[in-house]
């Protein structure tokens, strides 16, 4: 008998084999996610400059990035809203540094004006083993939750442009 995905079941639902779609090699361009890719993971996978807009957000989307190559410091890898006028990042995130003996930190999105979150390969992350989570809590608002690794002093990745 195969397995049935639902509720009333003491274990909770299982569903083997069940995967995550991985989208990887976004380049230089910016790349706009669309609706039916949420639940992905995005890798950001290059020392070069990548900004991933989120779509309009939709009670429940979720897309989760994974930093798999360090961003140069000459460039950024950015996460935005689609509609900077009325989409909001809320929510905050924890930063750690390699090269600072006490290198923690936390910063928070107020969910009125930042719409970016940006590292720079340096004081705002961009680190090889950085992830950042995004779900969408609003058709205005994306709580955004993770680390970001950096070095040196560590700032806020959170920007209003």
């Amino acid at each position: 008998m195969p397995e049935q995905l639902g509720t009333n079941n003491p274990s909770g639902v299982v569903a083997p084999g069940l995967h995550t779609e991985i989208i990887q090699s976004i380049g230089t361009t910016e790349r706009q996610l669309l609706p039916e890719e949420s639940g992905s993971t995005i890798l950001m996978d290059a020392a070069d400059s990548i900004t991933v807009r989120l779509p309009t957000p939709v009670v429940g989307m979720t897309f989760t990035f994974e930093t798999t190559v360090t961003v140069t410091a000459s460039d950024t890898h950015k996460i935005i809203t689609k509609t900077i006028a009325s989409e909001f990042l809320i929510g905050g995130i924890g930063s750690f540094s390699t090269t600072v003996a006490s290198g923690g930190d936390s910063f928070s999105a107020n969910g009125t004006s930042h719409v970016a979150c940006t590292s720079n390969g340096s004081t705002t992350g961009g680190l090889i083993g950085q992830k950042i989570v995004v779900k969408a809590i609003s058709t205005t608002q994306w709580a955004v939750s993770g680390y970001t690794v950096g070095t040196g002093t560590l700032a806020t990745p959170f920007a209003t442009s």
